[in-house]
Formats: C-alpha cells, sequence, structure tokens
C-alpha cells in the first residue's frame, strides 16, 4: 500500500464535515478507528502487533526481547478541530518508510518498530502526551485516574468503555528498555523550513511548556439589574489577564495563549460566579519561561483584586526544555547528509510545540525529523503539507531508518 492510498483511506476518520477540521479524541468511536486503521496497517505488512499496558499500539518487525531496537512513529488523535497532518503524517509515514526499505532489499541488523501513542494532544482530559508519560513514569496511577473530561468521565472509565483495562496502566520500562533510538517525524508546526527553502529538517530542541489553570471566582447576580459599582464580576479581571499574557509573552520574546475557556453559570443575562480559563505559555529557555508565567499571575492577582474578585492559579502540567541527544541528532545529520556537500546541511530548528519523543527523551534516546508546513499553521484545518514534501519525509525517515537499524 503506498503513502497516497494510506492517507485516503485514513485521512476522512474522524472528520467534521462542518469545519473540515479533526475530532479525533482518545477513547472515542474515531479514536477507535483509527486504531483499527493501525492494526490493519501492522497485520496486512506481517507484523506482530501489540497493545500495551497503556493503550499504546506497536507493529514490530523482528524480536524486540533482542533490544537495542528503532522505534518510529507518533499519534493519531487530533486536537478540537485539527489539522490532518500533526501527528498522522509521522504514523503513515513509518509504514510507507518501511515499505520503501523492503523494495531496498535492506537487511534490519536490528529490531523496527512502529508505534501510535494514545492521547498525545490531551484534548478530552487536558493533559497531553498521557499515553507516553503513563509509559515512561511521568504521569503516576494515582494521577492518571483523577483525569476527567469534560463531561466528567474519568479516564479509567473511558478506557473501561472502549473495551481496555485501566487496571493495566502505569510505567512500562521493561518495554522502554528494548529501545535504542526512537525517531519521531512530524509535520512541521511553523515556517522555518518554508522559509529556508528546505523540505525536511532535525529538530534541536523542544522549548519548555506548560498549563497553568487561572480561576477567578466572583458573585453571580442580575445582568440587568446590579450596578456596576456592586458588581464582583470576574469576567473583567479574566479579560484584562488576557491582554496581560500577550504583553508579558512579546516583551520576553515567548508565546502565552489563553484558548480554553469555562463560564459559570455561563448565562447571557448573567454576571458569572467563575470564570476559569487556561494559559498555555512556551519559551526558549526556563528562566524566560518563568519570568512570562509570573508576569501573567502578578497581574491577574492585581486585576482580581481590584474587582473584588478571588483568584486561584493551578499548574496543570510541565514539561522542562528538551534537548535531543546530540550524539543521535548528528548521527541524523550524517545520515541525511551523505550525498550533499557537506554533512551537517540539514536544517537543524528548536520548536515550542511538545511531543512525544520529547517525554520519552529522559529514558531513551529520541530525535525528530521535521517536514515542511508552507502554511506555517498548525492545529486548524489550514495546516499542510505538500505531496512532493511528504515524499521527501518518507524517503528520509527511510534514510535514517536503514542507517541506524540497517548496519
Amino acid at each position: 500500500m503506498t503513502f497516497h492510498s494510506m492517507w485516503a483511506e485514513l485521512r476522512p476518520i474522524g472528520r467534521s464535515s462542518a469545519s473540515g477540521g479533526y475530532r479525533r479524541f482518545a477513547w472515542t468511536g474515531a479514536d477507535t478507528d483509527c486504531r483499527d486503521w493501525f492494526r490493519q496497517q501492522a497485520e496486512s505488512r506481517g507484523l506482530t502487533y501489540e497493545l500495551d499496558r497503556n493503550g499504546n499500539q506497536w507493529a514490530w518487525l523482528g524480536d524486540p526481547a533482542e533490544g537495542d531496537a528503532v522505534v518510529t512513529g507518533s499519534h493519531l488523535d487530533s486536537v478540537p478541530d485539527g489539522g490532518a497532518f500533526d501527528g498522522p503524517l509521522g504514523v503513515v509515514s513509518s509504514f510507507a518508510a518501511l515499505d520503501e526499505l523492503r523494495a531496498r532489499g535492506v537487511r534490519f541488523t536490528k529490531p523496527l518498530a512502529i508505534v501510535n501513542f494514545g492521547d498525545e494532544e490531551g484534548a478530552r482530559f487536558g493533559l497531553a502526551c498521557v499515553g507516553s508519560r503513563l509509559a515512561a513514569g511521568q504521569l503516576t496511577v494515582e494521577q492518571a485516574h483523577r483525569l476527567t473530561d469534560a463531561d466528567g468521565i474519568t479516564l479509567p472509565q473511558a478506557m473501561e468503555r472502549a473495551g481496555y483495562d485501566p487496571a493495566a496502566i502505569g510505567p512500562d520500562p521493561e518495554r522502554l528498555g528494548r529501545i535504542g533510538a526512537f525517531v519521531e517525524l512530524h509535520v512541521e508546526q511553523g515556517r522555518a523550513l518554508d522559509l529556508s527553502g528546505d523540505q525536511v529538517g532535525i529538530a534541536s530542541a523542544i522549548w519548555p511548556h506548560g498549563r497553568w489553570r487561572f480561576d477567578f471566582r466572583g458573585e453571580a447576580n442580575h445582568a440587568g439589574t446590579t450596578r456596576l459599582v456592586d458588581r464582583h464580576d470576574p469576567m473583567l479581571p479574566y479579560a484584562e489577564t488576557v491582554l496581560a499574557a500577550r504583553r508579558e509573552a512579546r516583551l520576553a520574546g515567548a508565546v502565552a495563549t489563553f484558548g480554553k475557556i469555562a463560564v459559570e453559570p455561563n448565562g447571557v443575562n448573567a454576571i458569572p460566579s467563575l470564570v476559569r480559563g487556561w494559559l498555555d505559555s512556551r519559551a526558549a529557555d526556563q528562566a524566560t519561561l518563568d519570568t512570562v508565567v509570573d508576569g501573567v499571575e502578578r497581574a491577574a492577582r492585581e486585576y482580581a483584586e481590584a474587582q473584588g474578585v478571588e483568584l486561584d492559579v493551578v499548574r496543570e502540567s510541565f514539561t522542562p526544555v528538551v534537548e535531543f541527544e546530540h550524539a543521535l541528532r548528528d548521527e541524523l545529520a550524517r545520515i541525511l547528509g551523505k550525498d550533499r556537500d557537506a554533512a551537517l546541511n540539514v536544517p537543524v530548528l528548536g520548536t515550542g510545540a511538545g511531543h512525544d519523543a520529547g517525554i520519552l527523551s529522559g529514558t531513551v534516546p529520541t530525535a525528530m525529523l521535521f517536514v515542511r508546513n508552507p502554511t506555517g499553521v498548525s492545529h486548524s484545518p489550514a495546516e499542510h503539507a505538500t505531496e512532493d514534501d511528504c515524499v521527501a519525509g518518507v524517503t528520509a525517515l527511510a534514510d535514517v531508518l536503514e542507517g541506524l537499524a540497517c548496519r
């Protein structure tokens, strides 16, 4: 099966006819359909299919017990109304790269695996990279059991309803111990490659990033009869905090976004009693990130106090800076540059987006390849990669896998 036929087969799953974006949320029907597709791809190639204790899917060529395996893959879930490429491009390209290597007639000297990590985007339960975090021991069983979606359904309940055993979740050191290198291909979430004119690049690092919940608690009241001076309206300090986040990020050369909000009682003619907003902030280094978040929180508390509103700030998730292993990163550059004038002329770039590769980096050697995105847009239906660039990504991934697993 070619890259194009696989892409055409996967592309309709979970797509919204209204927005054109994807709603492939963890442990839902669309997620099940994606998982079925992955299993079919594995079995059609004669690969050994495994579902691990945390719901991550694996397709093995060779005996994983031999160790020092080379693993590639990504994820198939999406953010709300996300694009087609974020995650799925890496999974489809992994199967296509294996097909390319078989067509080349290469002989594998190490086990090879393709993986689909579950719930990478965190769209349903609010925490990104749940599958890889559980496997790496960065999310405890107790913490995972406390995760709930907007309807109050817990992660274990969702897994059970989808036919999986939530009692089995937890760290998976034996499985991760089999991995000698993990390489994740991903569409670039930005325009660095488009600006440089390159089809493929190599990741250098992932910026430190996190999510903070700001709870502004005021007093519910009638919107038509309550004088302005008598109000304790939490929407006002929230709105000012959104602007403060933009200001702090601009001054620091970072990014900060309030992209999700919940309001109670959420009535047109009611002053809110609670406005809950989630801040996503990222920066090139830890000190800068701390400066931004501290500045946003300080401003929020000043605004809340001025309106007679209480404020609670909770850090819901955090990932420190990830420097991908230099030796593996340099080996990718050597492999991809071997037929060019210079061995290190493949662009190396950082990213503000989190990935499963970043979570695993503390446990196994990891690296990433990026495929050019001419729009620079991600987490949106406008996310895009051309057919030629996708094929170039497959070729680059095949070259890397051959260099790592066939020597």
